[in-house]
């Protein structure tokens, strides 16, 4: 199927080429930002269990608040790059 646009100019982007490419962009961010997140909770998860073993519970207990915290974040990052490949289906 072929798309003509009045007043193409070849190699200039077209507003949902654009469009496309900042929406990119802000799915590439969310999975990073994600990953950071999810790698910071599960160090502190690790730390968390450290702390258990050695009975230390007050520290176990900060450090699974931290990593709970940074989970939520994750997830949030998640959620945000989904919302964006369901308003953009096409």
């Amino acid at each position: 199927m072929s798309t003509t646009y009045k007043d193409f100019v070849p190699g200039q982007k077209t507003e949902s080429e654009t469009t496309n490419f900042s929406e990119n962009k802000k799915g590439i961010e969310n999975h990073r930002q994600a990953a950071l997140h999810n790698e910071s909770a599960a160090k502190f998860h690790r730390e968390a269990a450290k702390y258990h073993e050695d009975g230390n519970h007050e520290k176990a207990y900060k450090c699974s608040l931290i990593a709970h915290g940074h989970q939520a974040f994750a997830n949030e990052m998640v959620n945000e790059d989904l919302k964006h490949h369901v308003l953009n289906v096409s």
